[in-house]
Parts: C-alpha cells; sequence; structure tokens
C-alpha cells in the first residue's frame, strides 16, 4: 500500500473556487481503480492549509490518478488558488518528497 500527503495553502480569496475543484476531483478520484482512500483535511491550527491523504494500492495506480483527465483538470482549476504545495509519497516505511 502507498500512502501520499499531499499539503497546499490556498489563497483565502480563491478558497471557494478553489475547493469546488478539489470536490469534482475528490468525487472522480474515488472512483479510481486502485484507490482505497482520498480524503481532505482543513488545518485547525494553520488558516488556509489544507492536507489530502490517499491511500493507493500500488504505485501503478497512484501513476495512472496523476495522469487522469479529472487530476490534470483539477491542477489546472486550483493553479490560481493553491499558493504552495507539498507531496510526499510513503511506501515500505520510504518517504519521497515530489
Amino acid at each position: 500500500m502507498i500512502h501520499v500527503i499531499a499539503t497546499i495553502t490556498i489563497r483565502p480569496e480563491k478558497r471557494e473556487q478553489t475547493l469546488a475543484a478539489a470536490r469534482v476531483a475528490i468525487a472522480a478520484t474515488r472512483q479510481e481503480n486502485g484507490c482505497i482512500s482520498y480524503d481532505l483535511h482543513e488545518s485547525l491550527t494553520t488558516p488556509g492549509t489544507y492536507v489530502f491523504v490517499e491511500r493507493w494500492e500500488n504505485r501503478d495506480c497512484l501513476t495512472a490518478h496523476m495522469n487522469a483527465e479529472h487530476f490534470k483538470v483539477w491542477r489546472k482549476a486550483g493553479a490560481d488558488g493553491v499558493a504552495s504545495r507539498k507531496i510526499e509519497i510513503i511506501t515500505d516505511g520510504k518517504v519521497e518528497a515530489i
């Protein structure tokens, strides 16, 4: 199993449109082959910070997700609203930052 922790900071003035785009992507992603779970959480201590917590069956499923059309649409739709992004892929106890 692969875990992904993707932390993003959303610009306050773009919050609603960015979260609306994220909701569409989340719904589509949950239907993908190999997606065990895919959720977005808002930080209680750092305003504007959100964390995607993902679980995938394997790396091939994660790679397919990153190439999925709805993922590309989300990245484009969120581009104006996401001020920063940090992605960590955790597999076999190792962390890969991309």
